[in-house]
């Protein structure tokens, strides 16, 4: 899961994209916010969606394998929901939920 998030949060701060990260580990009420916005089709079949998952502000992304696929395709920008071009700063806030 580290090294997960690292990557996510390495891509984004690269690319000069805005985000929040949102520790799940320290904060309930960041754990309860993303168990309440992830959608029902995303989550395990057991327990709980482990971190790192992806927002637009509260618009799921997906999950880290969601992430990594946009990337190697050459898409995240399409995957985070944004148009700017790589390099940019973004307007928008990219929530990060992680632990």
């Amino acid at each position: 899961i580290k090294k997960q998030q690292q990557d996510v949060l390495g891509f984004l701060e690269a690319n000069k994209i805005e985000f929040e990260e949102k520790d799940i580990a320290a904060n309930e009420e960041n754990r309860k916010w993303m168990r309440e916005n992830v959608p029902e089709d995303s989550r395990p079949a057991s327990g709980n969606p482990l971190p790192p998952r992806l927002f637009n502000d509260s618009r799921y992304l997906g999950d880290y394998n969601a992430f990594f696929e946009a990337r190697e395709n050459n898409a995240v920008y399409a995957f985070l929901g944004l148009t700017a071009p790589p390099g940019s700063k973004v307007g928008e806030h990219l929530l990060i939920v992680s632990l």
